[in-house]
C-alpha cells in the first residue's frame, strides 16, 4: 500500500453510465443546474437594481442566492465534464477545493436560514423595533458570521482528510469530493476523525435548526395571540416562503448526513447529493418569486422595462 502524495489523483466514478436513460437524467439535470444558474443570478440582479428590496430580508436573501449559484458551479461543471469527455480524474487540491467550497456554502446556508428565521420572527413579533433590531451593522454581521463558520468547517474537513494516507485505486464512488467518502479510502484509522466528523455535522445542522424552530415558535405563538384576519394571513405569507425552503434544505441534508451508516448506500448518497446540490439551488429563486409579492412586482418592473427598451 503507498501514501498518499501530493502528485497522485483520484477518480470520480461519477453519478451516470452512457445508456440511454442515464444520458437522459443527465441532460434534466444540466437543465435544472442551467435553470438554478439564470434563476438565482435573475434574483440577485433584481435586489440589486429594485430599490424597493433594499431591505434586510432581501439582503438576507440575496447571500443565498449566491451561495445556491456558488453551490451549483462548484459541483456540475466538473460532473458535466466527466461525463461528457469520460475522464474522471480530480487532484487533490481540486478534491480539496471542492470539499472546502461545497461544506462552506452548505454550512453558511444553514446560519443563513437561521438568521433568515430571526429576521421573520422580528419582523411578525417586534415590528416597531425591526429597523433598530436588523439594522444594516445587525444584518452584515449575521452574514459575516454565516460565511465564517462555513468556511471554518471546510478548511478544517478539508485539511484534515488530505492529510490522512490513501491507497489502493483511490476510485470515489460519487460525482463530486465529498469528506464521508474520500475517508473511506484512507488506510489509516480514521474513527475518531469520523466521530469529530459527525459533530461538526451534527452541530452545522442541529443548532441553526434549533434557531429556527424557536424563532417560528414565538412567531406561532403571537399569531395565535393576534386578533385580526389581515394580521393573520399577512404574518403566514411573509414566512410561507422561507419555511418552505428551510423544509427542503433541511430534510434532505438531515437525511444524508443523520443517518445510521448501516443505512446508508452510495446510490442513496449520490441521488441525494443531487437533490440539495442542483435541485434544491433550482426551487428556492422559484418559492420566493412565486409566493412574494414584492419580488413578482420587481420581477415585472423589470421586464417592462427591458420591453420599453427594445422597443425603443
Amino acid at each position: 500500500m503507498g501514501n498518499w502524495n501530493t502528485t497522485s489523483e483520484f477518480i470520480l466514478l461519477g453519478l451516470f453510465n452512457h445508456t440511454g436513460a442515464h444520458l437522459f437524467l443527465f441532460v434534466m439535470v444540466l437543465m435544472m443546474a442551467f435553470t438554478s444558474l439564470v434563476g438565482n443570478a435573475l434574483m440577485l440582479l433584481l435586489i440589486l437594481l429594485d430599490p424597493r428590496l433594499h431591505r434586510p430580508m432581501y439582503f438576507l436573501l440575496s447571500q443565498l442566492s449566491l451561495m445556491d449559484l456558488m453551490l451549483v458551479c462548484t459541483i456540475v461543471p466538473k460532473m458535466a465534464a466527466d461525463y461528457l469527455t469520460d475522464r474522471k480524474p480530480i487532484s487533490p487540491a481540486g478534491c480539496g477545493l471542492q470539499i472546502f467550497f461545497f461544506l462552506t456554502l452548505g454550512g453558511g446556508e444553514c446560519f443563513l436560514l437561521a438568521a433568515m428565521s430571526y429576521d421573520r420572527y422580528v419582523a411578525v413579533c417586534h415590528p416597531l423595533r425591526y429597523s433598530v433590531l436588523m439594522s444594516r451593522q445587525s444584518c452584515l454581521r449575521m452574514i459575516l458570521g454565516s460565511w465564517f463558520l462555513g468556511a471554518a468547517d471546510g478548511l478544517m474537513q478539508a485539511a484534515a482528510v488530505l492529510s490522512f494516507p490513501f491507497c489502493g485505486a483511490r476510485e470515489i464512488d460519487h460525482f463530486f469530493c465529498e469528506a464521508p467518502m474520500l475517508v473511506r479510502l484512507a488506510c489509516a484509522d480514521t474513527s475518531v476523525f469520523e466521530d469529530v466528523m459527525y459533530m461538526c455535522c451534527v452541530l452545522m445542522l442541529l443548532v441553526p435548526l434549533f434557531l429556527i424552530l424557536t424563532s417560528y415558535g414565538l412567531i406561532l405563538t403571537a399569531v395565535l395571540q393576534m386578533h385580526s384576519n389581515k394580521a393573520h394571513k399577512k404574518a403566514c405569507a411573509t414566512c410561507s416562503s422561507h419555511l418552505s425552503v428551510v423544509g427542503l434544505f433541511f430534510g434532505a441534508t438531515i437525511f444524508t448526513y443523520m443517518r445510521p451508516k448501516s443505512y446508508r448506500s452510495a446510490n442513496h448518497d449520490k441521488v441525494m447529493s443531487v437533490y440539495y446540490t442542483v435541485f434544491t439551488p433550482v426551487l428556492n429563486p422559484l418559492i420566493y418569486s412565486l409566493r412574494n409579492n414584492e419580488v413578482k412586482g420587481a420581477l415585472s418592473k423589470c421586464m417592462d422595462q427591458c420591453a420599453a427598451l427594445s422597443h425603443d
